[in-house]
């Protein structure tokens, strides 16, 4: 029960990353309009997604614009775009996997063992998916920072960390450590099996002789 109940709390923190990855996916800011400079006006933020752009103006009015055409997109929001669709397409295929492979469920009970590989599997697929909306945001992160430093970019023009930067961050973690908790349980049952051949019931008795 005590590894049920930890598959299932791993079970619970990679679908919270898998809402996470979701909600950070689809919101718009991915980054917003700097105010680090001394002659900014203020009267308007800008924010900019993975698929639409918006601009916020002081009196509460926001007016988003939904990229028109995939080939203009700049590289690194097709390569994220790309990163995050994957991660959220394989979490999808991981719940699937550990719906059939966690003990808590009926599927495969008359197999335990052939259950805990499949909850093995499912738990490596969701490393693998915050690992790829962690290298998105991330490389998403970079290209921002790497924009806002340099010097050749107009002060009007620099952008910082979106909150769907952060969101996505988050969530990548929260999949990556429950699939961790999967890989665990199961690395951990497999170092405590038995030996397969027990030792003859005759050894260790001293003294018996054959004819």
């Amino acid at each position: 029960m005590a590894n049920a109940g930890m598959q299932l709390l791993g079970f619970t923190l990679a679908f919270l990353g898998f809402i996470g990855t979701i909600a950070s996916t689809v919101m718009v800011e991915w980054k917003a309009s700097s105010y680090a400079g001394d002659n900014i006006i203020t009267a308007q933020a800008m924010f900019e997604g993975l698929w639409k752009s918006c601009v916020s103006q002081s009196t509460g009015q926001i007016q988003c614009k939904v990229y028109d055409s995939l080939l203009q997109l700049p590289g690194i929001v097709q390569g994220t775009r790309g990163l995050m669709l994957a991660s959220v397409l394989l979490s999808v295929i991981s719940i699937m996997v550990e719906v059939v492979g966690m003990r808590c469920t009926t599927c495969m009970a008359a197999d335990p063992k052939q259950k805990d590989k499949v909850a093995l599997a499912g738990g490596v697929i969701f490393i693998i998916a915050g690992l790829l909306a962690l290298v998105g945001t991330s490389w998403y992160g970079h290209r921002i920072a790497q924009e806002f430093y340099n010097p050749f970019t107009p002060t009007n023009s620099r952008y910082e960390f979106g909150s769907a930067l952060y969101v996505g961050w988050g969530a990548a973690c929260l999949t990556i450590i429950g699939g961790s908790f999967f890989c665990c349980i199961c690395s951990n049952e497999g170092s405590g099996k038995s030996p397969r051949y027990p030792p003859s019931s005759s050894a260790g008795q001293p003294g018996r002789d054959y004819v």
